[in-house]
């Protein structure tokens, strides 16, 4: 059979590769696909982005508007933010619910590449502060070095899974990443690595950014417009015991009922949104409010849009 090309894992692949076993392995998932009706609630965002901008000039994007909505039906069911540590062989565990929203959000850099960048405390920003985080973000990936940010990221988990006494594990990290030329994670050198650090903290993304968040919202809609389909599963990633997947725009026929009760078919605007929970720490119910309030939302667009901002 003839090999086309080889590929090895950059630290990018490795990362994934590594949280999404843990996770696959260890985690007994529940994965719910919502399909909310979005017809109105998006041509209001039209309506309002067109009309509104950022104290900083910033645009404020259907992704804001739905990670606004997202943190506010978060804090409805402060439930599904949080950590959970559970003990397989003593069978106990505790779930940690957190105060600040933290939301993991990968994200797809002009390379193609993708990282996760944990947005901090986004149950606290107005909308249009999420507009110029983001904004913010996008300024300061264009003067990060991906394996090196990735790497201080890596570093420190290795440091902590030794302090916690997962020597072994961590031996087997740290022989994986520098051992073997052509598996060797290649970082900056010299004038290179200088020039680098050199740049302020406030102009890169540093392990801060990268730091592990109370929950995972990944857009997946962003890399898969024009296709059909939703995101069937999403990988929750331990310590979190919640993630959500939101999917491109579809245009679907829908049942809809008139005020006398009267039903007909509608060509209708629908958000697939997958969300997946460790149901060792939920059940359904447990994850029905945040839902719940997210329709409210996408029913009454203008709490988001004209209240929030």
């Amino acid at each position: 059979m003839a090999v086309k090309s080889i590929t090895r894992f950059g630290i990018q692949r490795k990362i994934v590769a590594n949280m999404t076993t843990e996770s696959w392995q260890n985690i007994p998932h529940v994965s719910y696909l919502f399909e909310p009706d979005v017809t109105e609630f998006v041509a209001e965002f039209k309506k309002f982005s067109t009309e509104n901008k950022s104290p900083n000039g910033n645009k404020v994007t259907f992704n804001a508007v739905l990670l606004k909505a997202i943190a506010e039906a978060i804090e409805v069911d402060p439930v599904i933010n949080a950590h959970m540590h559970y003990e397989k062989g003593l069978v106990r565990g505790k779930v940690t619910v957190f105060d600040n929203i933290d939301i993991s959000v990968p994200w797809t850099l002009p390379s193609g590449e993708m990282m996760t960048i944990t947005m901090k405390d986004m149950g606290n920003k107005t909308l249009m502060e999420i507009a110029d985080y983001q904004a913010d973000i996008n300024r300061r990936l264009e003067k990060t070095n991906l394996t090196e940010a990735l790497y201080s990221v890596s570093f420190r988990d290795t440091v902590d899974k030794l302090k916690k006494g997962h020597i072994l594990k961590a031996i087997k990290r740290l022989y994986g990443a520098n051992t073997n030329k052509r598996h060797k994670i290649q970082l900056l050198k010299g004038a290179e690595k200088k020039a680098y650090e050199a740049i302020p903290e406030t102009e890169r993304i540093t392990y801060k950014d990268l730091k592990q968040g109370t929950i995972t919202v990944s857009n997946i809609g962003a890399d898969s417009r024009g296709l059909s389909g939703e995101c069937a599963m999403l990988m929750v990633i331990p310590p979190q015991i919640c993630a959500i997947g939101i999917g491109a725009l579809q245009r679907k026929p829908v049942v809809i009922a008139d005020e006398n009760g009267n039903e007909q078919v509608e060509i209708r605007t629908i958000l697939p949104i997958n969300i997946c929970f460790d149901h060792r720490a939920l059940d359904f119910g447990e994850v029905r409010p945040f839902l719940t309030k997210l329709n409210e939302f996408f029913n009454n667009p203008e709490e988001i849009l004209n209240h929030n901002a």
